[in-house]
Formats: C-alpha cells, sequence, structure tokens
C-alpha cells in the first residue's frame, strides 16, 4: 500500500512538472511572438523634479516627431529595427533640440520591461526591443510607449493601430476570449525570467 501511495505522488508531481513546463513553452512562444514584433520607446529623466518630468516629455514628443514619419510604411519590427539603429544620430540629435543642453544618450537594445497597461492595451512584463534616450544621469521617473507599430498615440489612433495587429498579437494585448488567464501567465512568466536572468 505504501508504495502505491508512492507511485501516485511520484506520478502527481510527473504530472505537475510536465504541466508547468508545457506552460512554460507556451508562455515563451507567446512572448517571443510578441517581443519581436514590437519596438518601444523609454525616455528617463535627469531626475523626479517637476521641470526636469516636463522636459522628458518635450524630449518625447521631439523624438517621436523625428521617428514616426520614418516608420510610416514599415511592415515588420525588424525592418523598424533598422531604421532606427540607422537614425541612432538623427534621434539623438533631435532629442537634443528639446533637452536644454542636457546630455541624451540613444541606444536601441533589448530592455526589461514590467507590464504596462495603456488605454486601449496591455503589454506583459518582459523583455523588448526598446529605443531608449537617457535625459543626463537618468535618474527620473521614465515614460514608455511602442514606437513600432505606432502606439505612442491618442486612444483612437491607438485602437486603429490594435486593429492592424496580428490576431495572435491582438489576442494577447487586448481582452479577447481568456485574455486576463493568458495575460497573467504571460506576466508571471516574464517576470520568471527576470529572475533567473538576475
Amino acid at each position: 500500500m505504501t508504495k502505491s501511495r508512492i507511485k501516485i505522488w511520484e506520478l502527481s508531481l510527473l504530472l505537475a512538472l510536465c504541466f508547468s513546463l508545457c506552460l512554460g513553452t507556451w508562455a515563451q512562444a507567446k512572448q517571443t511572438t510578441l517581443s519581436s514584433g514590437l519596438v518601444r520607446l523609454h525616455v528617463i529623466a535627469v531626475s523626479d523634479d517637476e521641470y526636469e518630468q516636463a522636459l522628458k516629455l518635450r524630449v518625447r514628443d521631439e523624438v517621436l516627431a523625428y521617428i514616426s514619419p520614418k516608420l510610416d510604411c514599415v511592415k515588420s519590427a525588424h525592418d523598424a529595427q533598422k531604421i532606427i539603429s540607422a537614425e541612432l544620430d538623427g534621434i539623438r540629435a533631435a532629442a537634443e533640440t528639446a533637452a536644454e543642453g542636457r546630455s541624451v544618450l540613444v541606444t536601441l537594445s533589448e530592455e526589461y520591461y514590467p507590464t504596462r497597461n495603456y488605454e486601449k492595451f496591455s503589454l506583459p512584463a518582459g523583455r523588448y526591443q526598446s529605443l531608449r534616450v537617457i535625459l543626463g544621469e537618468g535618474k527620473g521617473h521614465n515614460w514608455w510607449c511602442v514606437v513600432f507599430p505606432p502606439l505612442c498615440i491618442s486612444a483612437a489612433e491607438q485602437e486603429q493601430a490594435v486593429e492592424s495587429m496580428s490576431d495572435d498579437m491582438k489576442g494577447i494585448v487586448t481582452e479577447d476570449e481568456g485574455y486576463e488567464y493568458k495575460f497573467r501567465i504571460l506576466e508571471l512568466w516574464g517576470e520568471f525570467m527576470e529572475l533567473i536572468r538576475a
């Protein structure tokens, strides 16, 4: 009888492990699909001083005014990354026009983001390609959105941009059937993967 209980316990443990591995594999695939289709914008202020926070938003506006027209006809995140990479000097120059003499560092790299809720959609925690603009020492609160597809826009425009996403991506970031459950799994998976990296 004891052997039988051990076997049931071992089988239960094995099934739980298999389920966890399958769920993790699914979450990783969804996160990869999502992150490979986006380029995020991250602007970090010098400090939390009210003036510096307002300045950060002016820099954001200059960066978006410069790069958005160059991404108008782009169909893939890969192509958007190539254009952004080629335009880093121009992006930095645009940011400097509003930075009022503060140093500006502009990079395109992979960066971890926590879960972020926008007006019309949400993005789970995870690693994304990121156009990063750091003002001065970059010790202030930051601002982020999605520069490709263009979601750094009004709520009405966000709705149009979300509609242009693939069904798979749209199902991850918007409220469709099972949204909360799927989204929470992706969120936990992104946080778990970041803990492993640390």
